[in-house]
Parts: C-alpha cells; structure tokens; sequence
C-alpha cells in the first residue's frame, strides 16, 4: 500500500507541492523570484512564455495546476496577455485547490509582486504541511515514460527493464502512459497487436503515420546527432528501442496531452500535433514530453538515458534509469538505477526491473530521486495543437 495526499476533488498525489504558475514570459521572472526561497520546500515555477492565444497552453496549464501533487498554485500575471488567467484560477478553485492571482500591472510592479507573492506562498506552505497521508492503493498511481539521449545500449538495457516493471505494476492495476510517437515509426503494426480492441489498432497505425507525415514535412525525424554518435543507426532501430518501454501488456488507448486515462491499463499518449506543421519542432527537449506525461496524471516519470541526461520536473518526480556503464560512472549522481550492469553481465534484466520497481515504490512513498534532491525542477511549455480524439482511441 503507498501513501499520498488526498485531493478535494478525490485525486491523491504523491507530493505536496505549491506552484508558482506564470502566464507569460514577462512575469517570468517575478514569478521566479517568489519561488527561489522556497525551492527547497517544494514549491515549483511552471508557466507558458507566449503572448498570443493558445488553446493547448490553456489546457496544459489547468490540467498541471489541478494535479494531484499540487496542492496550492499561485498565478502570476503581467496584465495584458492572452492566456486565460481568470480561467485558470476558476478552475483550480473548483477543485477545492488554494489559489490566488497577483497581477504584475496593477500591483504597483515587480518588488511588491515579490513581496505578496512569497507572503502567499509562505501561509499556504503552513497549511499544506499540516495535510495528512493516506493509503493510497496502487490502483491510483499513474506512471509515465520517456527515453531521451538515446545510444546502442538503451533498446538493449533500461527501456526493456522499464517494460518490465510496467507489465509488472499493470498487474497490479496500475495505469501506465509511453510516449514518444514519433520514435515509434516502424513499429506500428507490431503494436496494433497488442491493441485492445480492433478499432484502437487502426488508430495506433494511424497515430504513428501522423508522426511520420509530420515530420516529413518538417524535413527531418526523430534522430539526433547524439543518437548516431551513441551507436544508434537508423530511426528504426531507435524506435525498437523506445518500443521496449511499453513492455508486452495489452494496450487499452491512445490520449494526447491533457487528457488523462479513462480507465486503469497501458496508454500510448500522442505528442505529435496534429494538422499541417504550424509551430516548428513538436517537442524541443525532453522536457516538454515530460511536461505533456505529467499532465495526463503522471505521478511520476521513468526516463532512460544511454548517453545521460540530468533534466528533472517540476510538478512531479524524475526516475533516472541508464542504460549505459560507462555513463552511469560519469553521472552517478544524477542516475536512479544503473542498467547497465546488465552489459557487464553483474545483473540479469530481471534483477534490475525489480530494483526500478522497489524505486517507483520508494519514490512514491516520498524517498526524493535524484533530481529531486539535486533540486532539478526544469519546464517547458510551447505552442501546439491537437484536436479531439477520434472513435476507437479510448476504451468502451
């Protein structure tokens, strides 16, 4: 049985946190300044850069605010951007969330803004300290993936053994979400396999088509530098490797950004947006994936590394699994758990699935990851656009 916090709205987190959520670039840096004193006592900064209106900035916002590791969020606004501020507060209120807006323009600048900002936070830290843990089923917990800095030894090593333990937590009655589409090219029809139902394995085939059209367009893939130089060859054999990670469980639906899983079971999320390129590059790092996982009800992320990766989360924890020996040696500060013992034949991939599965338990139990203790709390929110999900996606 884990334990976690219990939301009014009946959702229970894994953590406490209070945000402090900016509305646009201008008030990032207020925004910033109220958080940094408390950045050690769990108070995170999230926010959207863009001035002009965005439906999908909207709904990432609202659906970040209202997780159920935030507890409090405090909104900080210039005055005169597009984001939907009122909005954004209405609907955090209305799950029974503390929440205040500060207004940069009408609060006679930025120094005061700081000033009634950590005033804020300061009480509401006070009240949220006092909330108790309650047993929380593993039927409740929600576990998202991601796999970035990509090399050889990653399809072989760390995302099979996050495969495992989602088969093994999915037994369990957990819900799981991968990610990544376009990484999946190549391995649509050996996914629509595993789908639920007929109609949800034409959907994952046209998914990854969506992935693969829209970066055609783009004039380029899914396929760094960094991934050829770590030994990767072709954008088929990475996306054999990021399959792994989803394991062997049936798959129940396809969710895209904000929309959490209807029932519990495995997820793919599709991060591609959907139309004609509008904004550039879908994703432009890796945190605006973990960004997307973590608002579809993510307690926490699992992301495996080859040539390493230190970025953490705000709004939720960061397991670091990798792949690598060699890179675990050179980052083992920043790495949960070492794949790559399995290379150097000191583990089997059994033996390390149980150790990351005994990690999810202890993290979500309150243990701190890595990037949590070393206070990593990146974010990244851009400009997308996806529209409704289509018959067959969602299971019944």
């Amino acid at each position: 049985m884990l334990k976690g916090y219990l939301r009014k709205d009946g959702k229970k987190g894994i953590r406490n946190y209070t945000m402090v959520a900016y509305t646009v670039e201008c008030a990032h840096h207020v925004a910033r300044e109220i958080q940094y004193p408390y950045r050690e006592s769990g108070v995170h900064v999230i926010g959207f850069h863009g001035c002009a209106p965005n439906d999908y900035a909207n709904e990432m916002m609202q659906a970040l605010c209202t997780h159920p590791n935030v507890g409090a969020v405090l909104i900080v606004s210039l005055g005169c951007e597009n984001l939907n501020k009122e909005a954004l507060e209405k609907e955090i209120i209305a799950t029974g969330r503390l929440a205040k807006t500060i207004t940069i323009q009408e609060s006679k600048g930025s120094r005061t803004s700081i000033n009634l900002g950590r005033e804020w936070v300061e009480e509401q830290l006070q009240v949220l300290q006092k909330q108790p843990l309650v047993d929380m089923p593993m039927e409740e917990l929600i576990v998202g993936t991601i796999c970035g800095g990509s090399d050889a030894t990653s399809g072989i090593t760390a995302n099979p053994v996050i495969g495992k333990v989602f088969d093994s937590i999915l037994s369990q009655g957990a819900t799981a979400i991968f990610e990544e589409t376009g990484e999946l090219i190549g391995c649509e029809h050996i996914m629509a396999e595993r789908a639920a139902t007929p109609e949800l394995a034409k959907q994952l085939v046209k998914t990854v088509d969506k992935a693969k059209d829209y970066y055609m367009k783009m004039g380029f893939g899914s396929f760094s530098d960094g991934n050829a130089k770590g030994g990767l060859s072709t954008i088929e054999e990475k996306s054999m490797g990021a399959y792994s990670k989803s394991g062997n469980s049936k798959i129940n639906g396809i969710i895209k950004p904000t929309i959490a899983p209807t029932t519990n079971g495995l997820f793919l999320l599709d991060v591609v947006p959907d139309g004609d390129p509008m904004f550039g590059w879908p994703n432009a790092n890796d945190n605006a994936e973990i960004a997307e996982l973590i608002a579809c009800g993510s307690h926490m992320v699992l992301f495996s590394t080859g040539r390493g990766s230190v970025v953490g989360s705000a709004v939720a924890p960061v397991i670091k699994i990798c792949a690598n020996p060699e890179t675990y040696t050179n980052l083992v500060e920043d790495m949960d758990v070492n794949a790559g013992k399995i290379l150097t034949g000191e583990a089997s991939l059994d033996d390390v699935a149980n150790e990351l599965e005994q990690c999810v338990i202890d993290v979500a139990n309150g243990e701190l990851s890595k990037s949590e203790q070393l206070l990593h709390q990146e974010f990244q929110l851009a400009y997308k656009k996806f529209n409704e999900l289509e018959p067959g996606c969602l299971p019944g």
